[in-house]
């Protein structure tokens, strides 16, 4: 397998690590939004969240709150944006969570995702009924 992460958890590939324990690893992104910008991967590999096993998802989920917390602090930062794709514009098949720092006014404005409305009542109850059909019924 090549994987990127994985090398850099390893310590094959050169990573600016900001934290590293035997659950994760944290390091600044190579191509940040902004200084301070920081990737949390879990140490084994899976490709999306829904491929972490479920007893990891709190130790994992606990190393990216602390990592928030000193990237606000670290980088004086109001706040931040805690964010990970899955699948769609993963670029690299290796789940991470993105880190960013944030202030106001600094540009990232509604940068995400365009805001849309549903057309209706029904229609936002039919999307919120397929969603608890899905919750329901085993995964596969």
């Amino acid at each position: 397998m090549n994987c990127v992460f994985c090398a850099i958890a390893a310590g094959e590939l050169p990573g600016h690590r900001v934290l590293e324990d035997p659950v994760a690893v944290a390091f600044l992104d190579a191509r940040p939004l902004f200084p301070g910008h920081v990737l949390v991967v879990p140490r084994r590999h899976v490709e999306t969240l829904t491929d972490l096993p479920e007893a990891d998802v709190g130790p994992f989920f606990a190393r990216v709150r602390r990592v928030a917390g000193a990237v606000e602090r670290g980088m004086a930062a109001a706040g931040s944006l805690v964010a990970a794709n899955n699948r769609v514009s993963q670029s690299v098949p290796h789940f991470h969570v993105h880190v960013v720092p944030r202030n106001r006014k600094d540009g990232l404005r509604g940068f995400l995702w365009p805001r849309t409305r549903y057309p209706s009542d029904e229609a936002a109850a039919a999307v919120a009924a397929r969603i608890r059909e899905a919750l329901e019924s085993p995964p596969g």
